[in-house]
C-alpha cells in the first residue's frame, strides 16, 4: 500500500509503535493506535519515511531470509547428529570423533546402514538422513550467497572494501537502510536506527550512557561482527582498543564506541548507495 500511494505522488511517513505509557494511560485498541499514529504525523513528530521494497534491497532481504532459515536448520542437524554419534554404539563415537563439520557431513551422508541389531541400525539410518540434509542445505546456502553477493556489489560496491564487511555484513546493513537511502536523514540518525547511539542514563551526580534498545537487532548485530573482526586482524582498532583501555574503559565501552565509529563510517556508503 506505501508503494502504491508513493507512486500516486502521495507522502508517505512512517510512524513508530505507540508510546508505552500512552498505551497504558489510554488502553490499546485498533482505533486508538490510528489515532494516535494520526496525531504523530499530523504534528510532525513521526517524520520519517518508509523502507520502500522495490529495488535490489527487497531482493537481497528475501534471500536473506531463506539463507538464515537454511542455516539454521543445517546447525540444527549437525547438533541432532553430533547428539546421536555421542549416545550411540562405541565404533560411531570413535569413528566421528574428531571430525570438522564438512568431514561429518561428507561420511554420514555416504553412510551405508547394514541391517543387523536394530538400534544400531537405526542410528546409522538417522545418522546417513542428517548427513545428506546438512548437505544438501550447504549446497543450498551457497547456491544464495552466488545471488546475494552480485547484488550487494552492485548496490553498494564500496561498502565491502572496507576492513571486515562481508557480503553477509553489507547485506544486513543494507536491509537496515532500505531501498531509498534518502530515508536516512543524518548519521547520528542512521546510528540511532542501529542502535549504536548511546542515550543519557544518568543518576545523581553521575552521568552514564546506554545504547538504544530500541535499534535494528540485525544491523546492530552486523556493526559488532565488523568491531569483532576488527579487534582481531586490524591494526588500527587494536591500537584504539590499547589507549583506551590505559583509559580505563571497558572492553563493553570500548566495543560500544567502536560500534558508534563503524556506523558512522559505513553511513556515506548506504546513503549515496545505487
Amino acid at each position: 500500500m506505501a508503494d502504491r500511494l508513493t507512486v500516486a505522488g502521495i507522502r508517505v511517513v512512517e510512524v513508530d509503535r505507540a508510546d508505552r505509557q500512552d498505551r497504558h494511560r489510554q488502553g490499546k485498541s485498533d482505533p486508538l493506535d490510528a489515532v494516535s499514529a494520526a496525531r504523530a504525523a499530523l504534528s510532525g513528530r513521526a517524520v520519517g519515511a518508509p523502507k520502500g521494497r522495490d529495488g535490489a534491497v527487497e531482493a537481497i532481504r528475501a534471500l536473506m531470509v531463506a539463507k538464515r532459515s537454511a542455516r539454521a536448520e543445517r546447525t540444527q542437524a549437525m547438533n541432532q547428529a553430533r547428539a546421536l554419534i555421542v549416545t550411540g554404539p562405541d565404533e560411531l563415537r570413535a569413528r566421528f570423533a574428531r571430525h570438522t563439520p564438512a568431514q561429518l557431513v561428507a561420511e554420514l551422508a555416504e553412510l551405508r546402514p547394514r541391517p543387523g541389531d536394530q538400534p544400531g541400525y537405526a542410528t546409522r539410518v538417522a545418522l546417513r538422513e542428517l548427513g545428506r540434509r546438512a548437505r544438501f542445505l550447504g549446497a543450498q546456502i551457497g547456491h544464495l550467497d552466488g545471488l546475494i553477493g552480485p547484488l550487494v556489489t552492485g548496490r553498494a560496491p564500496g561498502l565491502l572494501g572496507l576492513h571486515g564487511v562481508g557480503p553477509d555484513t553489507a547485506a544486513l546493513l543494507l536491509i537496515a537502510a532500505g531501498d531509498h537511502p534518502g530515508r536516512l536523514r543524518s548519521e547520528a540518525a542512521w546510528a540511532h536506527l542501529c542502535g549504536a547511539a548511546p542515550i543519557p542514563a544518568s543518576s545523581g551526580k553521575v552521568t552514564r550512557w546506554r545504547l538504544n534498545r530500541g535499534g535494528d537487532r540485525q544491523a546492530n548485530h552486523a556493526l559488532w561482527r565488523i568491531v569483532i573482526t576488527r579487534m582481531s586482524s586490524h591494526p588500527a582498532t587494536r591500537a584504539y582498543i590499547a589507549r583506551r583501555a590505559k583509559e580505563g574503559l571497558s572492553k563493553k565501552e570500548i566495543i560500544r564506541c567502536l560500534k558508534r565509529y563503524v556506523a558512522r563510517e559505513v553511513y556515506p556508503y548506504l546513503r549515496d548507495a545505487r
